[in-house]
C-alpha cells in the first residue's frame, strides 16, 4: 500500500472542506467526554450499590422486659432454626444507647433512663432474600398483620426501603448516562459517516478516472476510511487531553478533602486513555465503513 500517497489525499480532502471534518471531531470529542465519565460513573455506583447490599440487615427488636435467656433463646432459634440468615450480631441496650449518646450527646442528656431495646442485627444469606427473612421472623397473619416467632421479639424490621431507594437511584445513574453516551455514538457515526459521504460527493470525477485507469476498489477506498479514522482519532485524543487537564486541575486536588472522590475504586486512569481512544477509532471506522457501503459505487 502507497501510505504516503493515502496520506496525502487526506490532508488534501481535509483542506479543502474543515467543516465536515470538525463537525464530526467535535461530535466524537463529546462523545468520548461522556464516555469517559461514565466509565468511572458506573464503577463507582455498582461499588457503591454492592456496599448497600452487603449492608442489607434486618433488625430484630426484643421487648425492654426480655431477659438475658430470653435473648440467649432467640439467639438460638436465629442461628439454627430460622432459614436464610446469614450472620447475627447481638447489640445490648446499653451498647445502643452509648453509640446513641456519642453521636447526639444533646439529645440524650436529658433522659433518666435508657429506652433502646436489645437488638440482634441479623445478615442475611443473600440480599435477595432480605424479604424471605423478615417473613420467617415475623410472618403475616390471616388478618393482614404480623406476628413474631418468639414472645420475647417486639418487632422485626429491615432496611429494605432505603436500600431499594438508593439502588434505584444508582440505576437510574447508569441508564441515563448510558442512554446518553450510546445517542452521542450514533450521533457520532452518522457524522463521521456524511462527512466521508461529502468527500466521495466531492472527488467522484477522480474516483471515476481512478477506476478507468485500473485502480482496484481498496485503493480507492483507502484514503477515505483513513481519514475517518483520522478524525475519530483527533476527536478522541482532545477528549482525553481533556479529562486530563480536569483530572489534574480538578479531581487529584479535590482527593485530599473529599472521601467520596477518593473512595471508589475505578478504572486506572492510563487504561482509560487507551480504552478512549481504541473507542474513538472504532466508531470513526464504523462510520467509515457505513459511508462507503452505501455511498461509494465503484
Amino acid at each position: 500500500m502507497n501510505f504516503p500517497f493515502f496520506i496525502r489525499e487526506v490532508t488534501r480532502s481535509l483542506r479543502r472542506d474543515a467543516g465536515p471534518p470538525f463537525a464530526a471531531m467535535a461530535s466524537v470529542l463529546v462523545t468520548m467526554l461522556v464516555l469517559g465519565v461514565f466509565i468511572p460513573i458506573v464503577q463507582a455506583t455498582n461499588g457503591a450499590a454492592n456496599e448497600v447490599r452487603g449492608k442489607v440487615l434486618v433488625d430484630v427488636f426484643l421487648k425492654t422486659s426480655a431477659t438475658d435467656a430470653d435473648a440467649e433463646r432467640v439467639r438460638r432459634l436465629l442461628t439454627q432454626e430460622t432459614p436464610h440468615v446469614g450472620n447475627v450480631v447481638f447489640v445490648s441496650k446499653a451498647e445502643a444507647y452509648a453509640r446513641e449518646k456519642r453521636q447526639n450527646p444533646e439529645a440524650y442528656e436529658l433522659l433518666g433512663s435508657n429506652p433502646l431495646p436489645d437488638t440482634f442485627r441479623v445478615t442475611p444469606d443473600s440480599p435477595g432474600d432480605v424479604g424471605k427473612l423478615r417473613d420467617a421472623l415475623a410472618p403475616l397473619t390471616p388478618g393482614g398483620e404480623r406476628s413474631v416467632i418468639h414472645p420475647a421479639i417486639d418487632e422485626v424490621k429491615n432496611r429494605r426501603d432505603e436500600t431499594t431507594k438508593i439502588l434505584s437511584a444508582t440505576r437510574v445513574v447508569k441508564l441515563s448516562i448510558g442512554l446518553l453516551a450510546a445517542l452521542l455514538i450514533l450521533a457520532s457515526v452518522l457524522l463521521i459517516s456524511n462527512t466521508i459521504r461529502l468527500s466521495l460527493m466531492a472527488r467522484r470525477r477522480e474516483v471515476a478516472v481512478m477506476k478507468l485507469v485500473g485502480a482496484t476498489d481498496w485503493f480507492i477506498r483507502w484514503p477515505f476510511v483513513l481519514e475517518g479514522i483520522f478524525v475519530g482519532a483527533m476527536g478522541g485524543l482532545m477528549a482525553i487531553a481533556t479529562l486530563l487537564v480536569a483530572k489534574v486541575a480538578l479531581i487529584d486536588p479535590l482527593k485530599a478533602d473529599f472521601s467520596l472522590i477518593a473512595s471508589p475504586d475505578t478504572i486506572n486512569f492510563g487504561l482509560l486513555v487507551m480504552v478512549l481512544l481504541v473507542a474513538s477509532i472504532a466508531v470513526s471506522a464504523a462510520g467509515s465503513g457505513l459511508s462507503l457501503r452505501r455511498f461509494l459505487r465503484v
